[in-house]
């Protein structure tokens, strides 16, 4: 048999998006600019969580949307009618953003005198958790009606998370969703996590949510 050579391809693509990222975030800390990865399913409420957001936010902050999606503008729509500058991102068929397709995107939306960027990654519980995208933060949606043991099924997405927002904790009383087993799960899987429970519909525990991150950004731009 002869001699042949096996070559990581998958090693080496997350080696040079690893890369890439740490690059991007010293780019984003010398113009003051916090960028967050928001992360979810399809349907766990990311963009009327982003929309409870960026209201409770404006006076603060100059922000930034980056709508990331396989295809359609909807979302991107949504949210430019909050005022705020938004661009759409389309993937071209790929689940996920990495750090070069994040740093196209911020160049594309022009964030010249903006405090706050938040990148609405694919929905997908897999494939954007692979890659950093460059992201000061990153934090997910998990909703009541998917269920309280997806921390279980899918460990590297919540493991790599800062904060996990509980989503449509107002339709508790209708799903066989454990909150306290949901917690424990997450806290298995990542014991820094900041886990807070929200309904995006209501408001409820929104306050706690925007306040963590108000903090953040500004934790960031003062380091």
């Amino acid at each position: 048999m002869g001699d042949f050579t096996v070559l990581e391809v998958k090693q080496s693509i997350f080696a040079d998006n690893d890369r890439r990222a740490d690059e991007l975030r010293s780019e984003l800390k010398s113009k003051g600019l916090f960028l967050l990865n928001l992360m979810s399913s399809p349907g766990a409420g990311k963009t009327t969580t982003l929309t409870r957001t960026i209201s409770g936010l404006k006076n603060q902050f100059h922000i930034g949307v980056m709508e990331a999606d396989i295809d359609s503008d909807v979302d991107a729509r949504s949210i430019s009618k909050l005022g705020v500058k938004t661009i759409q991102l389309h993937t071209g068929g790929m689940c996920h953003l990495d750090a070069e397709m994040t740093g196209q995107g911020l160049l594309g939306l022009e964030t010249e005198g903006l405090d706050l960027v938040v990148l609405e990654n694919v929905g997908n519980l897999v494939c954007p958790a692979e890659f950093d995208t460059g992201a000061v933060k990153n934090a997910m949606i998990l909703s009541v009606p998917e269920g309280h043991d997806k921390p279980l099924k899918y460990p590297l997405m919540f493991s790599i998370c800062d904060v996990v927002l509980i989503n449509k904790i107002d339709v508790l009383p209708f799903f066989d969703f454990d909150l306290e087993a949901c917690k424990s799960y997450i806290l298995m899987r990542n014991p820094n996590a900041k886990i807070i429970p929200i309904s995006a519909r209501t408001g409820e525990g929104m306050e706690e949510w925007i306040q963590w991150l108000e903090a953040e950004v500004k934790k960031w731009q003062q380091q």
